[in-house]
């Protein structure tokens, strides 16, 4: 754990270089990406059209989803292709656990279940992370049960370091549900290879879980390669909203990315109250003006 005279020190030394240079964060911020989960409808339907559309509006990097041996529907070779065609490049995708059956079989395409065949795909569209993105409650359970699931990420994590891809885990909020005073996110952490298994922090989840993303980045440095840029209006219902809407700092998170390790970070809205087009428009104008 951080010492708050370390926590202080680290603090005072950030802000200082802030002063000098207000907009030098870590992370290359050429890139704005977003979770094609936001408009997964669109893609559906339509990958070619809906990822013209997303460059169109301004995002030049893009963070995927992988089932059954395709990307939205399209091998790797293909999927690779057409976000090139539209000036995107694709860092990140996600995954399941894979524990979780449908009709008595395990899906495929999952960390437990053809995992080879998903790392040697992510390969052929070149992506640098793989992303372990949600547990079923089927997956959750005890924190005993959770240190399986950390075996089970260091070993799919071993797999990818050897295809030169790094393994993420992308938290919600129910991971800070203690249990005997403990949160089976520490269990995660604590129990899984700091660099076989790597973070990707969803900003949205962490405030409704009443976490703070700073401290944490602070207990676990150079251990957040990613962020999900999305927030949660002041509402009671906390519902997600456009970025810069709600009451989520993302700059005052992003002043402390260099400590966190960030290299990528993406926009997601999981529902969005209109058009979801309309919803990220306004997320990447409030990022350009505010956050880069």
């Amino acid at each position: 754990m951080t010492s708050r005279r370390s926590f202080l020190k680290t603090s005072a030394v950030l802000s200082a270089g802030l002063l000098v240079a207000p907009k030098l964060f870590a992370y290359d911020k050429k890139y704005i990406g977003l979770q094609l989960y936001t408009v997964r409808d669109a893609m559906g339907k339509d990958p070619a059209a809906t990822l013209a559309k997303v460059a169109q509006i301004g995002y030049n990097s893009i963070e995927t989803s992988y089932g059954d041996g395709k990307f939205y529907g399209l091998d790797g070779k293909a999927f690779s292709a057409l976000a090139k065609q539209n000036g995107l490049i694709v860092p990140s995708c996600h995954y399941r656990l894979g524990e979780e059956k449908t009709s008595g079989e395990a899906p495929k395409g999952t960390i437990l279940n053809g995992w080879d065949k998903a790392v040697d795909d992510a390969a052929e569209v070149g992506l640098k992370y793989m992303v372990c993105a949600w547990l079923a409650p089927s997956e959750r359970g005890s924190l005993d049960h959770y240190k399986q699931v950390a075996e089970d990420l260091n070993k799919a994590g071993e797999t990818c370091k050897k295809a030169g891809i790094q393994l993420c885990y992308h938290n919600h909020d129910f991971e800070f549900i203690q249990e005997d005073g403990k949160y089976p996110y520490e269990t995660l952490l604590k129990n899984t290879d700091k660099k076989l298994v790597k973070m990707e922090m969803d900003l949205y989840w962490m405030t409704k879980a009443k976490q703070d993303p700073i401290a944490v980045f602070n207990e676990n440095p150079g251990r957040f390669p990613l962020l999900h840029l999305k927030d949660m209006d002041n509402t009671p219902k906390q519902m997600f909203t456009e970025v810069g809407n709600g009451i989520v700092d993302f700059k005052k998170i992003l002043s402390h990315s260099n400590t966190a390790g960030v290299k990528y970070v993406f926009v997601e809205q999981d529902t969005c109250p209109g058009d979801p087009f309309d919803s990220i428009t306004k997320s990447i104008t409030y990022i350009k003006s505010n956050l880069i």
